[in-house]
């Protein structure tokens, strides 16, 4: 019966067999690892998040690198807007990640002359259309505090976004300080602040679609990073690597009762 197991069609098969056992067995540990590191990124978010509001200056300064364990801390600004160096970020989706648009971007010129970029928000795109700038809320003039998230600068390692150069005037495809530096004559600190409020409050009139908190959950779907699907991807690979033996038995099994037969 077991002469069977030294043909050269069973030693294959059960070599493959064997291999599959600790691939699938690495394959759950790496998602394991992942959930672990989703888990830490999580907490680390919420602490930022309850983390009390302090000053931008007092985590970033120019030509400086936002550390990624200090985002989403609330941060605050004081100073006026200014609206000739605005800018819009293309191609970025609304709340409910449908519709295509841009976020506007200000910087804010601080009391001490150092400007801070404040992500307003998301506009639609309207029927804009290639090079042309898109209609934009109005800018309050005067004194303001802006108060929201603090954000790393965004690069193409970080976001995935692709950044071609050339674009239109006043569009660009990433909210970066060093990028920025080029258009804006006062000192540039690094990252951004991600509004979420300000006083005095803006307008109406000159309020864009606040960026959802990192935490606002969009989905009920468990395959969404973060709600747990590492986990059971996990759970998955070890079943499957605990089934491959139970696979080979039973066809081990099979071959012996043809043979019988034949």
């Amino acid at each position: 019966m077991f002469r069977i197991l030294l043909t050269r069609r069973w030693v294959a098969l059960t070599l493959v067999f064997l291999a599959l056992i600790p691939a699938m067995i690495w394959l759950g540990q790496w998602q394991y690892h992942r959930y672990q590191q989703t888990n830490r990124n999580n907490a680390m978010i919420n602490a930022n998040l309850d983390a009390a509001a302090v000053p931008f200056e007092s985590l970033s300064k120019p030509g400086a690198t936002i550390p990624l364990s200090q985002m989403y801390r609330t941060v605050t600004a004081h100073g006026h807007f200014d609206p000739a160096h605005q800018f819009v970020v293309r191609h970025r989706t609304d709340a409910s990640g449908d519709n295509i648009g841009f976020y506007l971007v200000t910087p804010l010129i601080q009391d001490d002359g150092k400007a801070v970029l404040v992500n307003r928000g998301w506009i639609s795109a309207g029927n804009t259309m290639g090079a042309q700038f898109p209609a934009v809320p109005s800018t309050p003039s005067g004194e303001i505090t802006v108060t929201g998230r603090l954000r790393p600068d965004e690069t193409t390692a970080l976001t995935g976004i692709r950044n071609p150069g050339g674009m239109p005037d006043r569009q660009f495809m990433l909210i970066n300080s060093g990028e920025q530096r080029k258009h804006v004559s006062e000192p540039l600190l690094a990252g951004y602040l991600e509004l979420t409020g300000s006083s005095p409050a803006l307008p109406s009139s000159a309020q864009a679609e606040q960026v959802p908190n990192p935490n606002d959950d969009q989905s009920d779907s468990m395959a969404v990073v973060g709600k747990g699907v590492h986990l059971p991807y996990a759970i998955q690979w070890w079943v499957f690597a605990a089934l491959v033996p139970v696979a080979w038995w039973f066809l081990f099994r099979r071959e012996i009762k043809m043979a019988r037969k034949a």
